[in-house]
C-alpha cells in the first residue's frame, strides 16, 4: 500500500499558516477523492480540506486547534497501488519554497515563522492563560501563543485594533505591538485600518432576571462586532441619500430574464444591474475607490466590489469581485450568483473575501426603503440598495409634466469623511442613480 502525506494548503497570498478546527476524519476511516478531512481556519476565513486521493487515514499529524505552516504534512492516507508522491489538497495553489523572509516564485514576500521573526526579548514569565475569545474579539491559537510566550495579558490584547476580517487580531498585529512595546505608550495602528485604543468604559449592568434567555455569540458574530465597532471608531461616517426611478431596468429584466437564463445559463438579478452602475460611476470619481494609511490615500487602480451576502445562520459575509471594471453584465450576473451561492454553503476561498476596494449592501431584499450601512474598513465607502417600489412620480415629456407609476427607490451611500467630502460622496452617489435611470430599456442580451 502506498503512502501519500496530505498538505496544509495555501490559503492565500499572505497567510502562512492555519489553525486545525476539527477532524472530521480519523485514523482508520475510508476516504474518497474530495471529501473533506478536516477544518481548518485562517485569520481571513474558515474552510475545508478534502482528500487528493482516495484511501484509509493512517497516521494525523497534528491535533485540534494546533497551527500548522503551509506546505507541512498534517496526515497520512494509505491507497491502493505503488508509491505515490506526496500530494497536495486540489484546487489551492502550493506554496514555493522560501525561508528567512525572502521572495517566493511569484515575487511575494513571504513571511517568517514567529520563532525567527518575532522580535528579540527576554523570555516571559508565566502568565495568564489567554481565552480564545474576550469581549468580543477572538484569538487565533498563533496569537494567544505568541501572546502567552511574551507575557501580553489579556487587557493589552484587548487593546490592540486588528487588521484581520472582522477586526481580528493576526499575528502581524501582536508582533507589531511588540516591537514598539515599552517604547511607546499606547498599541500600534494596525495597518490601514486601526486607531489608538480608547480608554476603558464602564459596561451598563445588565439583568438577566424575569423571562429572558441568554445566547452566546458565535465566533463570527464576535468578529463582526467587533469590526463594526471598529470601523465606526475609525472612520467619520457620513450618510447622503438619492431618490431614482428604475422603471427602464425593472421593465428589462422583466422582460429579458427568461432569454437571459436560457443563453447564458444565469439568472438576471438586480445586483449584477447594481455593479454595473457603481463600477462606471467609481471609473468617473475614483478618489472613492481607496484606502487611507496614516495621512496617506491609497487609490486602488483596479475596482475589486464587495457585495454583502446574507448567510442561513443570520450572519453576513462579503465575497468580492474582482476587476469588476473588466467585466460586461453577463460576467457580473456570473460572479454575483456563483459566489452568493458559495457564500451561503461556506465554499468560499479565503482569497475571494480580501482585497475589496468597495461595497454593496441590498438591503431592499428585506423590505427597506433606505439604511445607513457601515464602512468595510478599510473602505472608504459603501452603498445600500433599497427596495424598488411603485409610487406616483412627476414625469417629464415634450407634452408637459404627467404624474406617473413609476418604479422608485433609495440609494444611500455611507462614506468616510476624512477622504471623502460631501461633494465626492454626493455626486459620486448621483453618478450612480444617472446610470440607473439611463438604463437603455430597448438593450439586448
Amino acid at each position: 500500500m502506498a503512502q501519500v502525506e496530505l498538505i496544509m494548503p495555501k490559503m492565500g497570498e499572505s497567510i502562512m499558516e492555519a489553525t486545525i478546527l476539527n477532524w472530521v476524519k480519523q485514523v482508520g476511516d475510508e476516504v474518497d477523492v474530495d471529501e473533506t478531512i478536516l477544518e481548518i481556519a485562517t485569520d481571513k476565513v474558515d474552510s475545508e480540506v478534502p482528500s487528493p486521493v482516495k484511501g484509509v487515514i493512517k497516521e494525523i499529524l497534528f491535533k485540534e486547534n494546533d497551527v500548522v505552516p503551509i506546505g507541512t504534512a498534517i496526515a497520512i492516507i494509505g491507497t491502493e497501488g505503488e508509491d505515490a508522491q506526496p500530494a497536495s489538497t486540489p484546487s489551492v495553489a502550493e506554496p514555493s519554497s522560501s525561508s528567512n523572509g525572502k521572495s517566493n516564485s511569484n515575487g511575494h514576500a513571504v513571511e517568517n515563522t514567529p520563532k525567527e521573526d518575532a522580535p528579540v526579548q527576554a523570555p516571559a514569565t508565566a502568565t495568564t492563560e489567554i481565552p480564545k475569545s474576550s469581549g468580543n474579539k477572538f484569538y487565533s491559537p498563533l496569537v494567544r501563543k505568541i501572546a502567552q510566550e511574551e507575557g501580553v495579558s489579556v487587557n493589552e490584547l484587548e487593546g490592540l485594533s486588528g487588521s484581520g476580517m472582522h477586526g481580528r487580531v493576526t499575528k502581524h498585529d501582536i508582533l507589531g505591538y511588540l516591537e514598539n512595546r515599552g517604547t511607546s505608550v499606547a498599541a500600534p495602528q494596525a495597518k490601514s485600518t486601526s486607531v489608538a485604543p480608547t480608554a476603558p468604559v464602564a459596561k451598563p449592568a445588565t439583568s438577566v432576571s424575569g423571562n429572558v434567555e441568554i445566547v452566546e455569540m458565535d465566533r463570527m458574530r464576535k468578529l463582526i462586532a467587533d469590526h463594526m465597532v471598529n470601523s465606526k471608531r475609525t472612520s467619520a461616517h457620513v450618510t447622503s441619500f438619492v431618490e431614482v426611478d428604475v422603471t427602464n431596468m425593472v421593465n428589462w429584466r422583466e422582460k429579458v430574464k427568461g432569454e437571459f437564463q436560457k443563453k447564458y445559463g444565469e439568472k438576471i438579478t438586480f445586483t449584477p444591474l447594481f455593479m454595473e452602475a457603481v463600477a462606471k460611476a467609481l471609473t468617473d470619481f475614483p478618489m472613492v475607490n481607496v484606502s487611507v494609511d496614516g495621512d496617506k490615500i491609497i487609490v486602488k487602480k483596479n475596482l475589486n466590489l464587495g457585495m454583502a451576502t446574507a448567510l442561513p445562520s443570520g450572519n453576513l459575509i462579503v465575497p468580492v469581485i474582482k476587476n469588476a471594471e473588466q467585466l460586461n453584465l453577463v460576467g457580473l450576473a456570473k460572479q454575483v450568483n456563483d459566489l452568493a451561492n458559495r457564500a451561503r454553503i461556506n465554499k468560499l476561498k479565503p482569497e475571494e473575501i480580501q482585497d475589496g476596494s468597495f461595497t454593496l449592501t441590498n438591503v431592499g431584499t428585506f423590505g427597506n426603503l433606505m439604511g445607513t450601512p457601515i464602512i468595510n474598513q478599510p473602505q472608504v465607502a459603501i452603498m445600500a440598495t433599497g427596495a424598488i417600489k411603485k409610487k406616483p412620480a412627476v414625469v417629464e415629456t415634450e407634452y408637459g409634466d404627467l404624474i406617473a407609476v413609476r418604479h422608485m427607490m433609495f440609494l444611500s451611500l455611507s462614506y468616510d469623511h476624512r477622504v471623502v467630502d460631501g461633494a465626492l460622496g454626493g455626486s459620486f452617489l448621483r453618478r450612480v442613480g444617472d446610470y440607473l435611470e439611463q438604463f437603455d430599456a430597448e438593450r439586448t442580451v
